[in-house]
């Protein structure tokens, strides 16, 4: 190679990316753009919320609800480590992104993505403890068994980050520099790989079954017995209350493991530009809008907790304007 088309490469290698966008220039993108930022404001709203809840609520201490603020903690994580960049992009015609700036991005939302699988996971186990062995619940599931298995959903998660993005970032990208997402997505980004992937393509399938694989066994082990002893139970309102446990949880796995499964594991000709930038939408902004709502705010504990903290919050008020 000749110094000058070093000199190209270089220089390419070090020019940064720009982040088509979730619209693109469509002429509706502005009112899209308000919606995506109403969906992130309820997202902040409501997982903090949620959080605040959980700490300040003695009877919300439990291994599930301990579980679920770590869920809401990730689910803020992501979308704000995605949104505000898009957000920003758009109000000031600048969608550029350096390389430095992309890897940053794309090891966060690896690390969290492989984090909410597990935590997903510990979540199932934690539910089978709870109704197939709740005499020895307190023991399996005290306070030190819960703080080990979220590190370990989280080393898991980081490993996953620390394997992927060096990999992707080394890459040659000499093609165009667009980026056929709203942000530094792995297999967006592969797309403009002038190299030959076919190994690395084969290797990060691997690392997706084995990172879905484990979570789904987990899940499944977890569950089987849940719902046999539900369909042994003979009281009817038992088991409203077992199933009312796990339905929500259920319908929350069903939806980030299958936009994982579309994402990662399906072959190419099952994707298009539109149905792969949907997905993501949906998996980075829509699904932590929606937890808060499935998991909680329709459970009894939690509203009568958050009941119970407004009603705390406005005693003093009233006390104070009483006594003047």
């Amino acid at each position: 190679m000749n110094p000058g088309d070093q000199a190209s490469r270089n220089q390419t290698a070090n020019a940064d990316f720009v982040l088509v966008g979730l619209f693109g220039e469509t002429k509706s993108a502005t009112f899209l753009y308000v919606v995506i930022f109403i969906f992130f404001l309820l997202a902040l709203a409501g997982n903090t919320l949620l959080i605040v809840l959980i700490r300040v609520q003695h009877r919300l201490h439990t291994p599930m609800y301990f579980f679920i603020s770590q869920l809401s903690l990730m689910d803020l994580m992501y979308i704000s480590v995605t949104v505000p960049k898009m957000l920003v992009g758009q109000v000031t015609d600048d969608r550029a992104i350096s390389p430095s700036c992309c890897g940053v991005q794309m090891f966060f939302y690896l690390t969290l993505a492989g984090a909410e699988f597990f935590l997903l996971a510990a979540m199932a186990y934690d539910r089978y403890t709870a109704i197939c062995r709740p005499l020895h619940y307190p023991l399996l599931m005290s306070q030190r068994v819960c703080e080990c298995l979220l590190s370990g959903c989280w080393l898991l998660g980081m490993s996953d980050g620390f394997l992927l993005t060096p990999i992707i970032m080394s890459f040659p990208f000499c093609q165009s520099r667009k980026i056929p997402s709203f942000f530094c997505e792995a297999p967006a980004l592969l797309k403009l790989s002038c190299a030959d992937i076919s190994l690395y393509r084969t290797f990060m399938y691997v690392c997706c079954v084995l990172m879905l694989l484990v979570p789904v066994v987990v899940i499944s082990s977890s569950y089987a017995p849940i719902l046999c002893l539900i369909h042994r139970m003979n009281s009817a309102e038992g088991r409203r209350k077992a199933f009312a446990t796990c339905s929500s949880h259920m319908v929350i796995v069903l939806l980030f493991f299958g936009a994982a499964v579309y994402t990662y594991m399906l072959p190419a000709s099952y994707h298009t530009a539109e149905k792969d930038m949907m997905v993501s939408a949906f998996y980075t902004i829509i699904t932590p809008v929606l937890n808060p709502l499935i998991y909680s705010f329709r459970n009894k504990d939690v509203t009568g907790a958050l009941r119970s903290m407004m009603q705390s919050g406005l005693s003093p008020r009233k006390a104070g304007n009483r006594r003047a």
